[in-house]
């Protein structure tokens, strides 16, 4: 009996720890986010962090009068005039993979390339090449250590972010400086300035520290998620073949692809890319299966039930975004690649609101999911069109979720040029090795 006893109370006693170290991991876990968003911005800055989402962005996410400024600045209109932007850095990009001797590492060149998409395209800044290299590795030394615990102690991960993030705006104000100052010779309005007219239209002209905070949002906006959407696309492109042989031809009948393999003359326009629905297809598979991040965090603003459970307002909660793909019942082989699904023989992701949702979903979902998925499709049509890759190593990597999707040790994989048939352009080399006597 004494026995038994015993054992009741030393269960009690887990569960109460195990119901205390939740109730931990939920707070501290509410605070990285809250510090996320408070890291990127000084303490004079008095953007509020958005209700409801505890400040935490997916792809865009901010809130109240900045949502209308968003709308424009990923607009259709908008999105028109980045396309030609777009597509010349990754042309550039795909260049420079497909000269260097050895395989990359395609998950930092990845990161470096959405980096430049950011301060390219979207923010506008003519800073030289090498401060661009420069500056990306600061930047990457902030994203590491956004989620440090805030210990303000010598050489801790928050003191070093800090520390990144004052280099960051003093960088930025000066771009930002010469931008304002150089009016002269833009062909269209990007992300920065659609920001600052919309402030005015609204009578909340930005100071120079809300406009470095800002712009330092965009680019973390643009960041991490996208390079880890980058390298999923090219993985499942190696994986699968005859997918990216489908696509090929589906860029031949669109004539943008001759039938010769070569690609057309020519930038793309949005009304071309919407037009190629297998690829709208492959992107939709590759977020089903490859969601950048896990899910989100919400606070309950009313009180309701769900499964005859009643959440309370101000409960914080997540939703798993993961998770819903991989339970969702309308996803056949829910473990397999296969763009198909999503094609209007079958549309699986249309029975049902909430199955795919690989941008959240809701009155804050992603504003910037049309620019994340136009990248996506010019990558996509480059590489197909532009492009022969080969896995660098005897097997694909493993995957790890944290903090955004992506595999462990970055994808190894060699890029060749081609020539006008669509052929590899081996290294002189190589061709002499291959060369029948």
């Amino acid at each position: 009996m004494l026995f038994e006893g015993l054992e009741l109370v030393s269960a009690l006693a887990t569960l109460a720890a195990c119901l205390v170290s939740v109730t931990l991991l939920l707070a501290v876990s509410q605070q990285l986010w809250q510090l996320r968003w408070a890291a990127t911005r000084d303490k004079s800055c008095k953007l509020p962090i958005p209700k409801g989402s505890m400040g935490f962005p997916l792809i865009g996410e901010t809130g109240h009068w900045l949502l209308q400024v968003f709308s424009k600045i990923f607009s259709h209109e908008a999105l028109e005039s980045y396309l030609p932007k777009i597509q010349l850095v990754i042309q550039d990009t795909l260049r420079a993979w497909s000269s260097h001797p050895e395989a990359i590492n395609v998950y930092q060149e990845a990161q470096k390339l959405t980096f430049r998409m950011a301060i390219r395209v979207l923010l506008g800044f003519s800073i030289p090449e090498e401060d661009l290299g420069h500056l990306f590795e600061v930047y990457q030394q902030f994203v590491e250590n956004v989620f440090s615990l805030p210990v303000d102690l010598p050489f801790s991960g928050y003191r070093r972010g800090i520390q990144a993030r004052q280099i960051l705006q003093k960088s930025l104000e000066k771009a930002i400086r010469e931008k304002l100052q150089c009016t002269q010779g833009k062909d269209y309005s990007d992300a920065l300035d659609i920001l600052i007219e919309s402030s005015k239209e609204h009578g909340k002209e930005m100071t120079m520290q809300e406009l470095k905070d800002g712009t330092l949002e965009l680019i973390f906006a643009a960041y991490a998620t996208t390079a880890s959407a980058s390298t999923s696309l090219i993985m499942q492109l190696l994986k699968h073949p005859a997918v990216l042989e489908k696509l090929r031809e589906e860029l031949r009948a669109q004539g943008i692809l001759h039938s010769g393999g070569c690609p057309c003359e020519g930038t793309l326009r949005l009304d071309t890319l919407s037009g190629l629905h297998y690829l709208d297809c492959v992107i939709k598979e590759v977020m089903r299966l490859f969601t950048p991040v896990s899910g989100g965090y919400r606070t309950v603003l009313q009180t309701f039930e769900l499964d005859g459970f009643q959440i309370p307002k101000g409960w914080s909660v997540m939703y798993s975004i993961r998770d819903t793909h991989d339970t969702a019942p309308v996803f056949k082989d829910v473990n397999v690649f296969d763009p198909d699904r999503f094609g209007q023989a079958r549309s699986e992701d249309k029975d049902g609101r909430f199955h795919y949702l690989p941008f959240g979903g809701g009155v804050r979902t992603c504003l910037g999911k049309h620019l994340a998925k136009l990248f996506l499709k010019v990558l996509a049509v480059e590489l197909a069109s532009t492009s022969r890759f080969e896995l660098a190593t005897r097997t694909f990597p493993r995957i790890t979720l944290v903090p955004v999707l992506h595999p462990v040790d970055g994808l190894s994989v060699k890029f060749f040029g081609l020539d006008s048939n669509q052929n590899k352009i081996l290294p002189e080399t190589e061709a002499m090795l291959s060369t029948t006597v």
